[in-house]
């Protein structure tokens, strides 16, 4: 198995600088304590509609350690890329600042980022293009994500955390969006809020060290917070919708516009990973210990996100509405690229 560790290249500042830096940077709105590291399907040759062997194309996947992106290592297991003529190179990266450079710049041929990220790229000129939904709130309230504080914290509501500092692993972004809106939807003024930006594995810490009041978290950071007798005051992404899409699968849009038939491919191999991981939940948290850190009991405790077979546009808008609202877009631009 090959391993690599993601580098921030001379080409990627090159091209935070060009495309505007300061919204850039702020993409990497998923992230993890697992080491980043490659890994890579091997097949030779894939069976052609006319029944001859054909070389599989080579293409490399950015993905973040984290539990969302489960599905493509079981799609890779299942031989379902290998089905459609691909043959996956997995590389794990800290988060969009990383992913969205090296997809558009052609280091990646796939990645994946949660929209707002994908939104904002878009907004300073990054050509890309969607190719399948990532992951989204699995539409009940056993949700993988929560605001959580401490039970003596006098925060009870969404309203409660007016004037109070909450940890978010990144600023403007998915995140502070959906709380300042969870926020106002309680009747409160999120501008009174004082975001504080942590990694996730720091801000279970932080809240019960008292640094911060509370914090927004996703699995497997959400269980390891409620072990600790810290309580959530409800989801943030939940709060959006029962079926939030929080991520997508994406391409630059040159690739798309060069290499369709691998883009299709992609896409078919992906839904058929969606579908196998929504089936078989059990497999999914013994995937998520080949590259993440996560111990057996966690995986077997987090709750899962969900996979839908499609994208869903009213996400997409409501996140690039929200990101006008906070004052992080001036308008919206044309997002049809990412529905």
């Amino acid at each position: 198995m090959e391993v690599q560790s993601p580098t921030l290249s001379t080409r990627v500042k090159a091209l935070l600088g060009i495309t505007g830096a300061a919204a850039i940077l702020t993409l990497a709105a998923c992230s993890s304590d697992a080491e980043p590291a490659a890994t890579s399907a091997e097949p030779e040759t894939t069976p052609a509609d006319s029944g001859e062997m054909m070389e599989a194309l080579d293409v490399t996947v950015g993905l973040i350690p984290i539990l969302d992106v489960a599905p493509v290592y079981l799609g890779v297991e299942q031989g379902f890329f290998e089905e459609e003529g691909l043959n996956l190179t997995l590389e794990l990266a800290q988060g969009g600042a990383f992913i969205i450079p090296s997809v558009s710049q052609g280091d990646y041929e796939f990645g994946f980022s949660n929209v707002t990220s994908l939104i904002l790229g878009t907004a300073n000129g990054v050509g890309l293009e969607a190719v399948g939904p990532g992951a989204s709130t699995n539409g009940t309230e056993e949700d993988m994500a929560a605001v959580l504080t401490q039970p003596d914290s006098g925060i009870a509501t969404a309203k409660d955390l007016e004037g109070k500092k909450v940890g978010v692993n990144a600023l403007a972004n998915v995140n502070t969006a959906t709380i300042n809106q969870m926020v106002r939807d309680d009747g409160g003024d999120p501008s009174t809020i004082t975001y504080v930006e942590l990694p996730f594995p720091d801000i279970v810490p932080a809240i019960v060290s008292g640094d911060i009041d509370a914090g927004q978290v996703v699995e497997p950071f959400r269980t390891a917070g409620v072990n600790q007798d810290l309580v959530s005051i409800g989801s943030n992404f939940l709060a959006m919708s029962p079926t939030f899409m929080i991520a997508e699968y994406f391409t630059s849009s040159d690739f798309a516009a060069e290499n369709p038939d691998a883009v299709a491919a992609f896409s078919a191999a992906l839904a058929k990973s969606f579908e196998y991981a929504t089936a078989n939940p059990d497999e999914v948290r013994a995937i998520v210990l080949t590259y993440t850190r996560m111990d057996e009991e966690t995986a077997n405790a987090v709750r899962l996100p969900g996979w839908p077979s499609e994208i869903d546009a009213a996400s997409v808008d409501l996140q690039a509405e929200l990101a006008v609202t906070d004052g992080t877009l001036s308008e919206i631009p044309d997002l049809s690229n990412l529905k």
